[in-house]
């Protein structure tokens, strides 16, 4: 097998092994860096319902007191808005979700089902968790979703939701004696979830994976061709020239100077050589003699 030969094939199992991990690497880092943009969009969701939910209350909620008192208006409450503010994003994102999974809601739209139950049983058996990050399969493809636990912090709110002869008798006519009762202080009731699509930032992840690839391809390829031309010109074609010189001389036959102007291994080399022919021409003009 020529040298040459020799040469690039083990420079292309270097290059295929470094190839693989490199894209292993980088395949890694780019998912990892999808899912963080996807949960940070997320993020921006719950961040955007809760600043409606904040306006509702302090802001809406005040100037339709007195309407309350005869009629229950569901635009006062501050979840109500926020769910209807995301849910108007839906239209144009439909892929986007965001509900208010509660385990005893007052509205029924807002009743978890059983992937929301798990998540909101998860909040409940871990008081400490703030925040729970997970994946699901949809219709649409996989889901990531961003969830937070929902706790009543303020003593005030439980008047509309400890016992139905305590709640305003607008909203028990509204919704019944059913629905949205008993709820504790402090307790976790439920969970903003918010769902965002992943297909995009992954397929965004394997375009720039394949750029990476193929650019580290183009690199490794520019490399083997430079040391290909080194190889050939530094090793290959001197001690090729000095391999059918030394034939002539073994033959008897007449042979030229082999002269490298170089103080590397093969000027080392072709130096060696020169003295050993000077020297077995000698010897054969004594034997000659």
């Amino acid at each position: 097998m020529k040298l040459l030969l020799k040469f690039n094939l083990i420079f292309l199992l270097v290059f295929l092994v470094g190839l693989a991990g490199a894209s292993l690497v980088a395949r890694n880092m780019l998912q990892t860096a999808a899912k963080e943009e996807v949960a940070d969009r997320a993020r921006l969701l719950i961040e955007k319902a809760n600043a409606v939910s904040t306006y509702t209350a302090d802001q809406i909620r005040p100037l339709l007191e007195t309407q309350m008192k005869y009629s229950f208006l569901p635009q006062s409450v501050p979840a109500y808005s926020s769910a209807e503010v995301l849910a108007a994003l839906q239209k144009t994102y439909p892929e986007y979700g965001f509900k208010s999974a509660m385990l005893n809601p007052t509205n029924p739209r807002d009743r978890a089902v059983e992937w929301e139950e798990d998540v909101v049983n998860k909040f409940r058996s871990s008081p400490d968790l703030k925040e729970f990050v997970g994946q699901r399969e949809t219709p649409t493809g996989t889901a990531l979703y961003v969830a937070r636990p929902i706790r009543i912090g303020n003593a005030a709110c439980l008047s509309c939701h400890s016992t139905p002869s305590a709640a305003p008798k607008t909203l028990v006519d509204h919704y019944g004696p059913s629905n949205g009762f008993g709820w504790k202080l402090n307790e976790v009731l439920g969970a903003q979830v918010v769902s965002v699509p992943m297909s995009v930032p992954m397929r965004r992840a394997d375009e720039a994976l394949m750029v990476v690839a193929g650019v580290l391809a183009a690199v490794f390829v520019l490399i083997g061709a430079a040391l290909n031309f080194m190889l050939y010109k530094l090793v290959i074609q001197p001690v090729s020239r000095l391999s059918a010189i030394a034939d002539k001389v073994s033959l008897g036959e007449d042979a030229p100077q082999f002269e490298l102007q170089s103080k590397d291994e093969i000027g080392v080399l072709s130096e060696s050589f020169g003295r050993m022919r000077k020297s077995l021409d000698q010897a054969m003009k004594m034997l000659d003699a």
